[in-house]
């Protein structure tokens, strides 16, 4: 992924599940910002 690159902070997690799939993104504590910043775009 692109982000791994610019951004090595990030935990990517992706789970497929019977019809679904979902991707849980996580960063430390410290960067809890640039997340919060991703989740409002």
């Amino acid at each position: 992924m692109r982000e791994t690159g610019c951004c090595s902070f990030f935990t990517f997690e992706l789970t497929v599940t019977g019809g679904g799939v979902t991707l849980a993104i996580s960063v430390p504590d410290s960067r809890a910002e640039v997340l919060d910043a991703l989740a409002a775009r």
